[in-house]
């Protein structure tokens, strides 16, 4: 794995790593595990936006196909 440095604050920095401590990781598993929870809340974020965006006709269509799908696996 290649390293690289990057520049962040003292104050950004000890809190980044009192966290990564506190959870006995290293700073950059805590790095990551703080970018992953942030790609999953962008990708939660885009599906409520197209769930609001889904027309009536859509979600009807959606319902029956899975009462359908339900009835398959309970038949």
């Amino acid at each position: 794995m290649t390293m690289t440095t990057i520049k962040v604050s003292t104050d950004l920095r000890d809190r980044l790593k009192s966290h990564a401590t506190a959870e006995q990781l290293t700073m950059n598993s805590y790095l990551e595990k703080l970018l992953e929870r942030e790609e999953r809340a962008h990708r939660f974020a885009v599906l409520r936006e197209q769930m609001a965006n889904t027309s009536e006709e859509d979600w009807k269509s959606y319902r029956e196909e899975t009462q359908w799908w339900d009835t398959l696996e309970n038949g």
